[in-house]
């Protein structure tokens, strides 16, 4: 299935669309812009959904649902956030359609406009601070601990499946907060909550740190983040979480009144990740023989092929075959036994090669002889003969040093292609003939950011929480600096 797959040295972005596409994992839609997540692809999504939930619930939030459609007046209450979504709103005019009397079709009917024009949501800060507005009268009230999965829509012109659709799945939470300290602190937990999926579950080590003034969400105060690195050497920013101050509370009035008897706005945070994810799973470790999943988030962790010349073999073969599924899934593996005889074990062993799946166990009439199994390892595609006698304990094992090989070569990626630069020369050689994070001195101010990024493409994408005090000067305008920060080219 794979021999004429694009390879990434070849061009990286090719072989990217080609394996969402071949992979089964998405593919383009009659909407422009959109994609259809397809059923393997929605697979490796829910169990993104279901670990994220669970860590979730586990911090005291609970999920809610808030609506679709956002009234044109909400948006244009906080200044910095309207701003921020203009130019990707999408805008309900009329809620009507009718034939046309000349003939061309159905077309808007002009007397079903609405009065107030209605924003697709992009993001839900406006429509859910206005509803908890009625929520919160006191102290005791406070916090709420809400998130929501919904989808979103962004007009995007540039898009490319999982990583910037128009429309995209996510998860938005949105808290309230009686006191800074405690929206700060949430907005921070659900970031170490993010850093932990992201290292935990997708193998895929992260930098944490804050945005820069000129790359925060539009009405945050502040914006933490995770940044990841893509085997391209461009980063990806895989989540955030933004403290929001009382700017949304003062935009829809909300107040409560305090402990002290005091009517005071309350505090905010949202945060959130989206199925760019799935984008950052593919691009940390996947290769030329297709997809590779860490095991946690494969759909199917282990595939058991039969090989037999002739049918009679079969039964004998799939009776232990399905004995050591039993096993697995017992242990909480998912297993699939494919005995189709539709398609030859060749066939079989490239496909499940290309759609990532972690271990492949394959037994034939001489194995069941020998008490042995050939087991594979998509990650190292490392073959070993391994005993019958309790193979279910041996593919377990090997299912955790897969997940840990994984985040391992990810981290070591990310180390060899991280540098520091000096000077403005350095730092563009490294950019052009290297790539990678450049940890380099930035003045503070956006001026010189945005000069840097306009010459470059390169943006600041994030300042580290450990990043050391150290004096230096900026590269780009020579004035002091005490720390370094991330540069990089960026999804």
């Amino acid at each position: 299935m794979a021999k004429d797959f694009v390879k990434r040295s070849e061009n990286y972005s090719e072989w990217y669309n080609e394996l969402v596409t071949r992979a089964d994992l998405a593919e383009t839609s009659a909407v422009r812009g959109c994609m259809v997540i397809k059923p393997y692809g929605y697979a490796i999504w829910e169990k993104m959904h279901d670990a994220l939930d669970k860590m979730f619930k586990d911090t005291g939030h609970v999920n809610a649902y808030f609506p679709l459609f956002i009234p044109k007046s909400f948006m244009c209450r906080e200044a910095e956030h309207v701003e921020g979504f203009a130019k990707e709103c999408a805008v309900v005019t009329h809620y009507r359609l009718k034939n046309d009397p000349d003939g061309n079709g159905v077309v808007v009917d002009p007397d079903a406009r609405l009065e107030e024009e209605l924003i697709v949501r992009p993001t839900s800060e406006t429509i859910i601070w206005n509803t908890y507005r009625n929520w919160i009268k006191s102290y005791r009230d406070l916090p709420i601990l809400c998130n929501q999965w919904a989808n979103v829509v962004r007009w995007e012109m540039r898009t490319r499946m999982f990583l910037r659709t128009a429309e995209f799945l996510w998860q938005e939470g949105h808290t309230a907060h009686a006191t800074k300290e405690e929206a700060v602190e949430e907005a921070k937990r659900m970031l170490e909550v993010y850093a932990d999926f992201a290292e935990n579950w997708m193998a895929m080590p992260v930098t944490k740190g804050v945005k820069s003034p000129n790359e925060r969400f539009a009405g945050a105060l502040d914006t933490y983040c995770i940044e990841a690195m893509m085997q391209d050497g461009k980063a990806l920013q895989a989540g955030t979480s933004h403290f929001l101050g009382q700017n949304f509370a003062k935009a829809f009035d909300v107040k409560f009144l305090s402990n002290e008897n005091q009517l005071e706005y309350v505090w905010a945070t949202s945060w959130g990740v989206s199925t760019r994810l799935m984008g950052a799973l593919i691009m940390t470790h996947s290769d030329d023989n297709g997809l590779v999943l860490p095991p946690k988030l494969a759909p199917t962790q282990v595939v058991i092929i039969p090989i037999y010349k002739t049918p009679d073999q079969l039964p004998t073969i799939s009776e232990k075959a399905l004995e050591i599924k039993r096993k697995l899934e017992a242990m909480g593996i998912t297993v699939k036994y494919d005995d189709r005889d539709s398609f030859k074990p060749g066939w079989k062993f490239n496909e499940y090669e290309f759609k990532g799946v972690p271990v492949r166990i394959a037994i034939g009439p001489r194995d069941l002889e020998q008490g042995t199994a050939e087991v594979c390892r998509r990650d190292t595609l490392e073959k070993t003969s391994c005993s019958l006698d309790g193979i279910e304990n041996r593919v377990k094992d090997l299912l955790d040093e897969i997940q840990k090989n994984l985040f391992q070569k990810a981290a070591d990626y990310r180390a060899a292609n991280t540098r520091k630069a000096d000077t403005w020369e350095e730092f563009k050689e490294i950019l052009d003939t290297k790539g990678g994070f450049i940890l380099a001195h930035w003045d503070g101010t956006t001026e010189t950011e945005e000069r840097i990024k306009e010459e470059t493409k390169a943006t600041i994408r994030c300042i580290p929480f450990d990043a050391v005090e150290e004096e230096g000067k900026c590269i780009y305008s020579g004035k002091p600096s005490h720390r370094r920060v991330i540069f990089a080219r960026a999804y």
